[in-house]
């Protein structure tokens, strides 16, 4: 699930597994020659989101923090999350994998002062990817479809309900060290999850925030561009975009919801300390 950018954890206990679940930014994009078994390194970014979809606040963030890459042939801790791979063929391949995003503050988001926290949430479940062959310029295009069950990490692991989310993504490397890609994808949840961003219990009701009841549908589509460019063969600059609608989803009348449209964007430095001899079998 990705109501937020999965940059996005603010636990100190989470840091480990925010920066498996990213792959870290840029330094993974599938090139010509066979890639390390595994990379150890760094980054820093700086990013800029929206608090949660539908919100008319920005959150600004600052992280710094270590990142691993592991290419095995079952364990996979590259692009997109951490996790099993459980079928692997030409045109599809299946993992069962976790990933998260962290949450906000309801102090610091005006539609929400008074409500509990948007905690730090983990997902985890089955993701199925099929090979849709080359895009432009010898790109890759692919769809996925993931189904997650969502849990708050800073609640003890309460669950928050299930997510389903279809992207189709396009991704293309050059010979001058640019990585780039985009990707475009619907985010649903069930109730329990969408209660989570959009229901107001009677007891959180106010004057201008009348009690909601939320309903189980689409959250949020979504538009996402990430670019990432060389300065060496360890250091490399990386930024994305992102931009959100709410407009027909299936809780645009909350009264959480103060905007249709929304945008996130970061960017940042990353550097790989050290990389394995032994190459990725894929």
């Amino acid at each position: 699930m990705k109501p937020f950018h999965r940059f996005s954890f603010s636990q100190p206990c989470a840091l480990a597994f925010a920066l498996i679940a990213l792959g870290a930014p840029g330094a993974h994009a599938q090139g010509s020659a066979p890639l390390p078994l595994w990379e150890l390194g760094a980054f820093g970014m700086g990013l800029k989101q929206q608090a949660y979809p539908g919100s008319s606040q920005q959150i600004d963030r600052a992280l710094v923090l270590p990142f691993f890459i592991y290419r095995g042939q079952y364990f996979r801790s590259d692009r997109g999350g951490v996790g099993l791979r459980a079928v692997k063929t030409d045109t599809v391949e299946v993992d069962i994998g976790a990933s998260g995003a962290f949450g906000s503050s309801s102090n610091d988001i005006e539609a929400r002062r008074g409500m509990p926290d948007l905690g730090t949430l983990v997902e985890f479940g089955p993701r199925v990817k099929w090979n849709l062959g080359s895009g432009p310029g010898n790109g890759k295009l692919r769809a996925e479809l993931a189904l997650r069950g969502v849990f708050d990490l800073t609640d003890r692991f309460k669950d928050k309900g299930l997510s389903l989310e279809p992207e189709l993504i396009f991704e293309r490397s050059t010979g001058g060290g640019l990585r780039y890609g985009t990707s475009v994808g619907l985010v649903f949840g069930d109730e329990r999850l969408t209660d989570t961003f959009y229901g107001v219990a009677p007891a959180y009701a106010t004057a201008v925030r009348p009690a909601y009841q939320a309903h189980s549908g689409l959250i949020m589509s979504r538009l996402s561009l990430n670019l990432s460019q060389g300065l060496s063969p360890n250091l490399r600059v990386f930024g994305f975009a992102r931009l959100t609608s709410v407009e027909g989803a299936a809780n645009s009348a909350s009264p959480l919801v103060r905007q249709n449209a929304g945008s996130s964007m970061g960017f940042g430095l990353l550097y790989t300390f050290a990389r394995s001899d032994a190459r990725a079998a894929d």
